[in-house]
């Protein structure tokens, strides 16, 4: 089961005078059950891409956490990650496999 609690993330773009602070995410909170798809839809600029690369421990929230399993990402990213797939879009996918065959090829690949 992967449980997010009360995410948060925000980005500075810009630099000096014209910086400004952008929340990408905002207490966003789910529970994704064991054995489903589960997708995350909404407009662009919505938080979908920040809320994966935080699951993914690719980025540390500001705000919240992401559990795996009962297993905390961000202090045990490598135990969590081994337990969940995430596949945020089609890039770095080969068009030569199947859906299924490039979900077991990335499966092996990361244990």
């Amino acid at each position: 089961m992967i449980e997010v609690h009360q995410l948060s993330k925000r980005f500075t773009q810009g630099r000096g005078r014209k910086a400004r602070t952008v929340q990408a995410v905002d207490g966003v909170s789910f529970t994704a059950g064991n054995a489903c798809i589960t997708g995350l839809l909404g407009p662009n600029g919505a938080g979908k891409t920040t809320t994966l690369r935080i699951a993914a421990a690719l980025i540390e929230p500001d705000a919240g956490h992401v559990r795996v399993d009962g297993i905390d990402v961000a202090t045990q990213p490598r135990q969590a990650l081994a337990r969940m797939g995430v596949l945020s879009d089609a890039r770095g996918l080969y068009p030569r496999l199947t859906a299924r065959e490039n979900i077991v090829y990335y499966g092996r690949l990361h244990g």
